[in-house]
């Protein structure tokens, strides 16, 4: 995708933006540039500026100084609707879809087309429908609910939705924070497509592994500021080195040198679902063991079935009855709901920890003791100072910042807000953790804060069963690797096991190692 390009008039020119936020100097004389056709990569950790940033080019933040030029004019956006009518379109990384509403429907919110009598073009809608999600190299089908899709699937909807609006610059944040290696290359080649166009785009990921494959520029951010550009091939260690100071090898903690009994055990389980959902890949025969003290990674393609393992397990989303052996620590297990799974000693983060981890208009402490609240409100009586203590070892435990109680989830960051999700979870005290895309979204600093924190948890005795599409992330932290295709494990690997291995059993359905 890269090549020497000849420095022309900008796209799109930010000159000395400044922004504070009370106390709070959020950009401090940032300057950057888009040139029209052009894969600009920005890096930072949260915190670092990158959205209040985005918030300017977008409309929905507004500068205290500096100049604002589009193709060289200046301007002065007062809502994201001017920035849209001006050809900037922002894809958030938290998507804004209507659950209730199908795929057409979300695609065409707000601008549906209608017939001469002024009603609903249904048949019109699915039509324009299938060719913006072919497009996006999305197969799904336009009739399908956005409640149905996971998370990965909701995400190629929104890009596909972005492609309708003809955008002139393109704000694309954590785009494949949710997708497989297979739809991320979907990505890139759409990318790709557009760029080719004249597109100006603005690329923001965690995922370092992406910037030599999308970039042609790259900015880093720190602390409001620019701190340098990098070249798109640079190394990994030295994009890491730019954003927190650290070497790649010290974000992962040591693997476990030795593991202790069996506490989940599947041997060709399969799970039935009362009820059975559209699009839902059910567990069909799956085989695997996780430990005490030991961290297993599930991966495989979206549509291989590994949140849906984790939600089973877990009673979450989809109630039913497992068939084959399901053991908890050596006894026969009852699954099949939340509660079962609870008592069994199951807890469970979700990839969707604003839809379904957390209540966002809450504060801090109310979202962390609301897993636990027999603990804290003993007999159904309100205790402040039990509570205050329950919710003051969680907030230093794991460094949740702010570390104000009373704070609310929703003005927090990304890697914040999954540190609470962590916190409420674990309060439950459980045997076994299920994690289904622990990092998404999540800073490279933060990532390191919450692997850490889970190899403490094992040394203790935890087990942990991990789904996550970012290989690099389960090579680093798992102790094994189970792969899995259309609700069945195909193989298990050793920790050491390179990417290609990995994708290969993944794409092929591979051989049990």
């Amino acid at each position: 995708m890269r090549g020497h390009r000849p420095m022309t008039t900008p796209l799109l020119q930010l000159v000395g933006i400044e922004k504070h936020f009370g106390g709070v100097h959020a950009l401090r004389g940032v300057d950057f540039t888009l040139l029209a056709g052009e894969v600009h990569v920005l890096l930072g950790e949260n915190g670092a500026g990158k959205s209040t940033l985005m918030g300017v080019v977008s409309g929905a933040t507004r500068p205290d100084d500096g100049r604002f030029l589009l193709n060289g004019e200046p301007v002065h956006f007062h809502t994201p609707r001017d920035a849209q009518a001006a050809g900037i379109v922002m894809i958030p990384q938290e998507l804004d879809l209507v659950p209730g509403l199908d795929i057409a429907a979300n695609l065409f919110l707000g601008h549906e087309p209608v017939t001469g009598m002024h009603t609903l073009a249904h048949a019109r809608m699915r039509r324009d429908a299938r060719a913006l999600l072919a497009r996006a190299g999305v197969d799904l089908d336009p009739a399908l609910r956005m409640s149905s899709l996971r998370m990965g699937e909701r995400q190629l909807v929104s890009i596909a939705k972005a492609l309708g609006a003809e955008a002139r610059v393109l704000i694309l944040d954590e785009p494949t924070a949710a997708l497989s290696a297979g739809e991320a290359e979907h990505l890139f080649a759409t990318i790709r497509e557009l760029r080719g166009r004249g597109v100006g785009i603005i690329y923001i990921s965690h995922r370092l592994e992406e910037v030599p494959q999308i970039a042609d520029r790259v900015t880093v951010m720190r602390d409001g500021a620019v701190v340098g550009e990098a070249a798109p091939d640079a190394p990994q260690a030295t994009l890491v080195h730019m954003l927190v100071g650290r070497d790649f090898k010290d974000l992962f903690p040591p693997r476990a040198t030795q593991v202790g009994p069996p506490l989940l055990r599947l041997d060709h389980a399969r799970f039935v679902p009362t009820v059975p959902r559209a699009g839902w890949q059910a567990p069909q025969d799956v085989s695997l063991c996780v430990h005490a003290g030991e961290i297993v990674g599930l991966s495989g393609r979206t549509g291989a079935g590994r949140t849906e393992l984790l939600s089973a397990l877990y009673g979450f989303e989809a109630r039913g009855t497992w068939e084959g052996t399901v053991e908890i620590a050596g006894r026969a297990a009852r699954l099949g709901s939340v509660a079962r799974a609870r008592r069994a000693g199951l807890a469970y983060v979700t990839d969707d920890r604003r839809g379904a981890g957390l209540m966002l208009g809450q504060s801090v402490g109310r979202n962390v003791v609301m897993s636990t609240l027999a603990r804290v409100t003993p007999w159904g009586m309100a205790a402040p100072v039990r509570e205050r203590m329950v919710v003051k070892g969680a907030i230093d435990r794991f460094d949740i910042r702010p570390r104000r109680p009373d704070a609310k989830v929703v003005n927090l960051s990304g890697g914040n807000q999954q540190k609470i999700v962590f916190a409420k979870e674990l309060l439950t005290t459980p045997k076994i953790l299920l994690l289904d895309e622990p990092t998404r979204g999540v800073d490279v600093g933060a990532k390191s804060d919450i692997y850490f924190q889970l190899r403490a948890l094992t040394a203790q005795g935890l087990g942990v069963l991990v789904a996550s599409s970012e290989l690099p992330e389960l090579i680093g932290l798992c102790d094994r690797i189970v792969v899995m295709n259309h609700g069945v494990t195909v193989a298990d690997f050793a920790a050491d096991t390179g990417e290609d291995a990995l994708r290969g059993a993944a794409l092929e359905g591979g051989v049990a190692a």
